[in-house]
Formats: C-alpha cells, structure tokens, sequence
C-alpha cells in the first residue's frame, strides 16, 4: 500500500485546456474525457472557438476561418504559461475551413488518416511560428477528429438504443452502417454519408448536444479509445502526459 501510496505522489499534475469546435465538444470533454482523465491526474477544461465578441458578451461555437481558432489557441497560451498546464484542440475534419495551414496539400492525401496527420503537423508549426515562448509551444498537441464528432459514437452504434429504446430498426441500421468500416473514423466525409448524416437518417430526432454526448457516456472512453484509433493515439498522448517519466 505504501508503494502506491508513493507511485501516486510521484506522477504530475496537468491541467489541460482544449479549445474545441463547439457546444457539443465542449460537453463531450466535460462529461466524458474530464472525469477518466482526473484519474490519471489530468484536469481538463474546454472552451469553444471565439467566434465574435461586444462589449458584453463573447459569442462561441462555430467557425469559418483558422484564425478564429489560432487565435484562441494562442490566447490561452499566453494566459497560461504554467509549466503544469498544456493545450490541444478537438475540431472536425468535415467542413475544416479552407484557410487551415497545409489544406491545399494535405488534401491530395487520399487515405483519410495520413490526410489529418499532415493537417496536424502544419497546425503545430502554424502556432509556434505565431508564439514568442517555443517552450510553450512545445506544450500543444493538435488534434482533428476523423470526420467528426458523431464517428465517435459508432464505436458502438448499440448505444444508440439506451436514449432511444424503441428504435431498435434504426439501432440495427447503424450496427449494420459500423461493420461496413474496418472502423469508425473510416466512415466518410460525404455530404449525405457523412456520420452526423447516417445518424440522422436513421434517427431524425437524433440531438448532437444532447443525445450525442448521452451515446457517447454510454459507450465510454475505454471503448472509444479501443475503436478509433486516431482519438485513441490522441488519448494515449495525453495520459503519457501524466506518466511517472514525464513526457516519455
């Protein structure tokens, strides 16, 4: 008991600031990434994307251009320059604005996953060149979700049945959707195919705020970081974050 009594003692404590897309990801990281994560040590908070202020209120949620996000990014970055504190985001792929660093030639990957990841690293360059403390810079772990939020709840569409318990044809339509895919995040980016679409075909009274982060507690974060391989390596970065080792 002393030995992990002592363990404990030793691992490090990260605050972790995410600028996310929207009220939907802001919930998500709240109800479901925040408490797993507290586990581990790291205490995680979200704000969506600025999208406008006035003298009164700040308006957020939604963007059309990279600078709405690189902005907030960089913002809380010199808000916070702890050495305990580190930054990522969680925006989708689908609909990425086309003033994002590196669009022109990440977009001639095909494979949807090299794609992001050459999003991602142009993202990480973009804001260490915009920030003067590369020390803080080097705290920022990009993060695209592959297409989008809704892939996340396909990692078991089942789910779907405990908030809506009469629909089990549509219930079985998204099972049938999930075993087309090697896995959820190779679902497309199509206007009509797009996972936030398959969803709502099947279930029009489907809730982005509230029924997908409800799907999203039902599944659960072992489970997604188990089926969605770039959330999961996202996951798995930020937990090494916490590591007896630091950084390793």
């Amino acid at each position: 008991m002393g030995e992990k009594r002592a363990r404990r003692e030793t691992i490090p404590l990260i605050r972790l600031h995410i600028v996310v897309e929207g009220q939907t990801e802001e919930g998500f990281v709240n109800e479901v990434l925040a408490p797993e994560l507290g586990q581990f040590g790291i205490f995680a908070d979200a704000h969506s994307i600025t999208t406008r202020r006035d003298r009164l209120r700040v308006f957020r949620g939604g963007w059309d251009s990279y600078g709405k996000l690189a902005n907030d990014v960089i913002f809380w970055m010199k808000q916070d320059q702890n050495t305990d504190a580190w930054f990522t985001t969680m925006v989708d792929l689908y609909g990425l604005p086309t003033d994002f660093p590196g669009h022109g030639e990440c977009q001639k990957i095909s494979e949807p996953r090299r794609k992001v990841e050459c999003l991602q690293a142009h993202f990480a360059r973009d804001i260490k060149n915009r920030m003067e403390n590369d020390t803080v810079s080097q705290r920022f772990l990009p993060y695209i979700q592959l297409h989008e939020f809704e892939a996340l709840l396909f990692a078991d569409p089942s789910k779907f049945g405990s908030e809506f318990p009469d629909q089990d044809a549509a219930v079985a339509d998204l099972t049938a959707i999930r075993r087309q895919y090697p896995n959820p995040e190779d679902i497309d980016e199509g206007q009509t195919t797009a996972p936030s679409k398959r969803i709502l075909k099947s279930l029009p009274d489907y809730s982005k705020r509230v029924a997908g982060i409800l799907v999203a507690k039902h599944i659960g974060l072992p489970t997604l970081r188990r089926e969605c391989p770039h959330f999961g390596n996202w996951i798995d970065a930020i937990v090494k974050l916490a590591s007896p080792a630091g950084m390793n």
